[in-house]
């Protein structure tokens, strides 16, 4: 049980008006393997995880890569703009570390505005339970916010001993695919429907 009790959240501005240091990876323009459909991916930079056998090692350093300001911004929403794309899955690096919580805050603010009808997944070695609703739901407003959007949250740390590539959307058997506002609404772990998702994109 998560024993939280949760609304919706006033928006605050969607602009990237306050400089937060943020660095990402690379993004995926065209991306079939981290969520439902053709999907834009953002990797952000910054990692304390550390995992064996992790595939973006290179990411684990918070300053690797480009800077992530408005104009990054822009180029992903522009990225989103088509039919196809299904949605938005955030990755890393490590997305909920604080840092990048701030960094990615705009971001999800703006894609909700402008693209409500798009899911948005995010990849997480936190688990769901114990660090994310546990610690930093709790703890920081970004946390809330970034929660509010969310949709599908993979949470746990990949584990190379579980790590099972006929898995669909995740890496290893621990990781859990999290519908993450019926959770909230029920207090409880819900998995995300794989075949509801495919219906909405039907429609």
């Amino acid at each position: 049980m998560m024993n939280i009790c949760m609304g919706r959240r006033p928006r605050r501005p969607v602009k990237y008006k306050e400089m937060v240091t943020m660095h990402y990876a690379t993004i995926k323009e065209c991306d079939v393997a981290n969520g439902p459909g053709v999907r834009v991916s953002v990797f952000v930079s910054g990692c304390n995880h550390h995992c064996k056998g992790c595939f973006n090692e290179v990411a684990w350093n918070f300053d690797y890569g480009e800077q992530f300001t408005q104009e990054t911004i822009d180029k992903v929403l522009k990225d989103l703009d088509h039919d196809y794309i299904e949605g938005l899955s955030l990755l890393g690096g490590e997305p909920l570390e604080y840092q990048n919580q701030k960094g990615l805050l705009p971001l999800v603010r703006q894609v909700k505005e402008k693209f409500p009808n798009k899911t948005i997944w995010c990849y997480t070695g936190f688990d769901f339970e114990k660090d994310v609703m546990g610690k930093m739901y709790g703890t920081w407003d970004e946390t809330k916010e970034l929660i509010s959007d969310i949709d599908v949250i993979v949470d746990g740390k990949f584990e190379l001993e579980k790590k099972n590539p006929s898995l669909k959307f995740r890496g290893s058997e621990n990781q859990r695919l999290i519908d993450v506002q019926k959770s909230v609404k029920e207090n409880k772990i819900i998995w995300a429907d794989l075949e509801d998702e495919e219906n909405k994109k039907a429609n």
